[in-house]
This record gives C-alpha cells, structure tokens and sequence, in this order.
C-alpha cells in the first residue's frame, strides 16, 4: 500500500509531496506541544539529524483529538516546536487521524498497520509509523515508545537499498 501518495500542507502554508520522500526511511509521528509524550519531539530530533544524511525523514502531523493538547495555529506550533526543541524535520499543518475527518494519509497508515488487538484507531499523541525505502509501513510504535528505542530498527533499515 502506497502511503506516501499524498500532498500535504506544511506549517509554512507550503504544500509537501510525500512521494519527494520515497526512497528514505520515513518516521511518521502525530505530535501535539501541550502533551506528557511532548519532550520526545528532541529525540525526534536528534534521529532526524543522526540519520538524515543517510536517508532518514521524520515527518510531523500536529493533531488536537488527544486532550485537546495541540490548541494552537500553525505559527504557534512551529514557533513552539523550534523555540523548545530545535525541530528542523518537517511539521504539516494540523490533521485529524481519527474518525470521518481523519487524514486519508492515516487512514493508509493504519490500516497498513493495525494497532493492538486489530484496532485501526490512534490511541494518544506521538503514535509513530515506521516505513522503509519503499513507502511501506513496517512498524506502528505506542506513543510511550521512546524515538530512541527505533534506533536499531531505523539503522537496519537504512542498511537495505
């Protein structure tokens, strides 16, 4: 299933292609700036920029369905997400991933990778979707999965061609 056949709006307003991002590596998170899981975003961080220049891109989806932490526009969260963590990987404007209005991109993701029990529902912010060179998903990750514990399985992913 191919996943990264979508275009997508940047913070910036801009509108991303994620087919620009087949053949890399890709770390898809729902994040939110108002969350316990929010400190994860400088693990994030430091992947992206470990790994980047051998193929590794973490994309960003700010999302306000979990506890409404993610209130703000697009300016507030990309001030927020540079000022407190240096976030250089790319952020895209707010979606939903659950429910009728969920991003068709999420929809794709998970039912590429169902959660526990055959759940296709997101449980909570910085839900991470791990996918190889191809743009397939290989790996769905909880929220309380620490960026740093998809090391190993980013690294053995960017030895495959």
């Amino acid at each position: 299933m191919d996943v990264l056949k979508y275009e997508m709006p940047l913070l910036t307003g801009s509108v991303q292609s994620l087919e620009a991002f087949k053949g890399k590596v890709v770390l898809i998170v729902n994040t939110a700036s108002q969350c316990g899981f929010t400190p994860q975003f400088q693990g994030l961080e430091e992947l992206y920029k470990k790994y980047e220049d051998q193929g590794l891109v973490v994309l960003g989806f700010p999302c306000n369905q979990f506890g409404k932490q993610e209130p703000g526009g697009s300016e507030e969260i990309g001030a927020f997400c540079e000022k407190n963590y240096g976030v250089t990987f790319p952020v895209f404007e707010k979606v939903e991933v659950n429910g009728e209005g969920a991003a068709p991109l999420y929809k794709d993701l998970t039912k590429a990778a169902p959660g526990l029990m055959g759940t296709k529902k997101i449980k909570w912010n910085f839900t991470k979707f791990l996918l190889n060179r191809q743009g397939e998903v290989v790996g769905r990750y909880a929220p309380t999965t620490k960026p740093e514990e998809l090391e190993a399985s980013i690294k053995d992913l960017l030895a495959q061609s």
